[in-house]
Order: C-alpha cells, then sequence, then structure tokens
C-alpha cells in the first residue's frame, strides 16, 4: 500500500499537483498507519493562526510588492547610478544592489527579476553591456537580497527552526555584503575589459537624485535600527512598514492610486503569502509525523556510518542544499527541509544561526543553477531568450556565488561576527 502511493504521489508530482496537497497526502497516511487522529495535521494551522511572528511575512509582502508597482525602482536606480556610476561597471553594480533592495523587501526573486529586468536590461544593454553579461547579472540578482533584512525567508526559517529572527537578520548583512562586493568586484572587471562608458561624477545629481528618493532610502534603516535598539520587534517592524509605504507611495508620491491600484496590489501580495501559509500549514503536519517517527536521529545515525567529521558533513550539506534550491522554492525548502537538518547539524556542532546563513545562500544559489533553478526560467520568460542561452550567461555569476558561499560555510565568524557584537552591547 505504501508503495503504491508513494508512485501515485510522484506521478501527480510530475504532472503539476500543488505541493501542499502532496504534503498533506503524505502526512495524512503516515498518522493513519500509526492509528494516530488525522486531525493532528489540520491542527498545525491553528497553531500558525496564534504565532504572532507570521504577521511579519503578509506585510512586508504587501511593502514589497507595493513599491515593485509604484515608482521607486527608477528613483532607486537614479541615486545608486549617481553614487557608483563614475566606477568602471558602475552601471552592472546598480543592478546589483537595486536587485538586492528589492528583493530583500518582496522576499520573491522572480517579483525583482520581472519588475526591475524589464528596467535595467535595456539600460545595460545601451550602455555596453554584453547580452550574456547582462543577462547573467540579472538573473542572478534576483535572488541577491535574500540575506537582508527584512527577507521573508529569514522570517520563514526562524520561525520554523525556533531561531530569534532579529538574531538571523544580523547574521545575514555580512555575508549578505559579501556577495555583493564579489559579484561588484567580478563588474568591474567586466565594465574594464568591455570599455563600458561611466557616469561623470556630480554633487548635483547626487543631491536631485536623494532629494526625488527622500522618502524611501531611510526605510531599511528605520527597520534595522528599530529592531536592533529593542525599539519594535520584527512584527512591529512590518506593521510600521506597511503603513510607512501607503502613505508614501498613495499620498506622497502620488504613484499609486487609492482606489484602483491599492486593492489590486494587495490581491496580488495576498496570492503569495496564502501559497506559504497553506504549505506551511500542511508541511508542519508532516513535520510532526516525521519527528514523531525519529526520521532526524535516523537520518543522523546513518550518515555518522559515513561522514566523521564536520567539515565533510557541511560540503555534503551544500551539495545537497542546491539541489533542494534547484528544485523547489525557498519558501517550500524551508518548510519541508529545516526540520529535518537541523537536529543533525546541531550534532555535528554546526551553530544553528550560522546554519541558517548556510542555508539560505544555498537555496539563494539555487535558484540560478542549471538545469532548473526557478530563475533561469523566469528570466527566459522575462527577456523573451532561450533557457540554454540563460545557463551559459549564468554560470560565471554561479562560480562567484559558490566560491562565496564556501568562505560563508568555514569561517562562521562572517554570520556570527554582528550577532554577538549585538549580544555584547
Amino acid at each position: 500500500m505504501t508503495i503504491i502511493l508513494g508512485i501515485l504521489l510522484v506521478f501527480l508530482a510530475l504532472f503539476g499537483t500543488p505541493l501542499f496537497i502532496i504534503l498533506g497526502a503524505i502526512a495524512l497516511f503516515s498518522f493513519y498507519t500509526l492509528d494516530i487522529d488525522t486531525a493532528v495535521v489540520i491542527v498545525e494551522l491553528y497553531r500558525i493562526a496564534n504565532a504572532p511572528t507570521l504577521l511579519a511575512i503578509p506585510l512586508f509582502t504587501f511593502a514589497g510588492y507595493l513599491m515593485a508597482e509604484s515608482k521607486t525602482p527608477q528613483r532607486v536606480v537614479a541615486v545608486t547610478d549617481a553614487v557608483f556610476g563614475w566606477i568602471p561597471g558602475g552601471l552592472a553594480i546598480v543592478s546589483l544592489i537595486t536587485c538586492a533592495f528589492f528583493t530583500a523587501f518582496t522576499g520573491a526573486s522572480g517579483v525583482t527579476i520581472v519588475a526591475m529586468g524589464g528596467l535595467l536590461y535595456p539600460i545595460l544593454r545601451k550602455s555596453g553591456y554584453p547580452e550574456n553579461f547582462s543577462l547573467g547579472l540579472l538573473t542572478s540578482s534576483g535572488s541577491l537580497g535574500l540575506l537582508f533584512p527584512p527577507s521573508l525567508p529569514i522570517i520563514l526559517y526562524g520561525f520554523i527552526a525556533g531561531i530569534s529572527i532579529e538574531k538571523l537578520f544580523a547574521a545575514g548583512v555580512v555575508p549578505g555584503i559579501l556577495l555583493v562586493i564579489l559579484l561588484s568586484v567580478f563588474s568591474v572587471k567586466k565594465g574594464v575589459a568591455t570599455h563600458v562608458p561611466k557616469t561623470k561624477f556630480n554633487l548635483k545629481n547626487v543631491l536631485k537624485s536623494l532629494r526625488a528618493a527622500i522618502w524611501e532610502l531611510p526605510l531599511p534603516f528605520i527597520v534595522i535600527i528599530g529592531i536592533y535598539t529593542g525599539a519594535f520587534t520584527a512584527t512591529e517592524a512590518a506593521a510600521i512598514t506597511a503603513f510607512y509605504v501607503i502613505v508614501v507611495e498613495v499620498f506622497v508620491y502620488k504613484d499609486i492610486s487609492l482606489f484602483k491600484d491599492l486593492p489590486r496590489i494587495m490581491r496580488e501580495s495576498m496570492l503569495l503569502v496564502g501559497g506559504i501559509i497553506i504549505i506551511l500549514g500542511t508541511a508542519l503536519g508532516l513535520t510532526n509525523y516525521l519527528i514523531d517517527a525519529q526520521i532526524p536521529m535516523k537520518i543522523l545515525t546513518a550518515m555518522q556510518t559515513y561522514i566523521s567529521s564536520k567539515v565533510l558533513f557541511l560540503i555534503t550539506l551544500n551539495i545537497f542544499l542546491l539541489i533542494v534550491g534547484c528544485l523547489m522554492d525557498i519558501f517550500s525548502a524551508i518548510i519541508v527541509v529545516v526540520p529535518l537538518i537541523v537536529p543533525i547539524a546541531t550534532q555535528f556542532g554546526v551553530d544553528p544561526i550560522h546554519l541558517g546563513v548556510i542555508f539560505l545562500t544555498n537555496l539563494e544559489i539555487g535558484y540560478s543553477t542549471p538545469p532548473v533553478g526557478l530563475n533561469l526560467f523566469i528570466s527566459s520568460f522575462r527577456f523573451e531568450k532561450p533557457v540554454v542561452q540563460l545557463y551559459r550567461a549564468a554560470l560565471p555569476f554561479l562560480a562567484i556565488l559558490l566560491v562565496a558561499l564556501l568562505i560563508i560555510t568555514y569561517v562562521p565568524e562572517l554570520s556570527l561576527w554582528l550577532v554577538n557584537l549585538i549580544a555584547a552591547n
């Protein structure tokens, strides 16, 4: 019976059955075989409803979608171009920083590629950047901001793993900056090699662009400083952010119509949130079974037969997570995989906060990893290019990100330094 059900579920998954149905079916059948009331699965939805931390997800998502639909992308690009455009490869650096900013708030790389790609790709090509470089840059940077607060995957990871979200926010900052710096160095090298024209630094243009974006640029600092000074929690920061963005985009800049655009953006942003909550409820039901059946401990016992060191475990973990990042979206991967790997990693002496950064970095890279990384297909659709061309375009950026992953994995101080500094103060 178990074999037949397994084959059936694989068959349904291949034909596009939603993930939450597959997870729910496995959870229900697993508890049924143990003669445990299957109501334990749906109980998880009630527990989620009582988790105040999860209120941050719809609020931050809505704020990110609202900014993406307004003229915020143009204003942020203007600021970063005025500040960094004089550097060789400056426009590419502008693209990296801008995409990281938007991914941090939307939590979804697809939104960044669709919203920012149409704006940045023509500018990159017109400025003389090679086609494959431009495609690879935007494809890779679509998920670049997932380590920066107030990233939704960080919030979800903290909830699933039972770790302080504020500490995870702090842990992701330095590794996230490392990723941006390494890609920026490559962009500078490409800018010099292709003799891409630079934007002359002009203080007047800098001040003009800053004045135009004066209401939006302080937002990340308000969130980060507010959380780490204890002025408000992550959930309260989400509420403040959503309210602030509504006021700025609807009433100050008037980019968004109160009665026409705002309700539509609310609906569209909540589609993503609804999908996350449904998957979360069914996956946590399955997690209950895995814990009751001691599956993580059985996996640990099997791994200890072949893996005896922390270094080898981390190599194996990275390979596994890169594959997961290719095959699953980041929210599903967090919900399904985190309960399995956290107890195993703890036994190998990996700090839970450092593990979170490793996990999210892997999945961030997995988005752009051939053959089935999600960003590759979104970019293929957005830029109307064959997906094979996107494979070639993404490879140089993928190599750089993998180097960064190794540094992040084996230098835990990058993740823990800021966390320890804040705790000491």
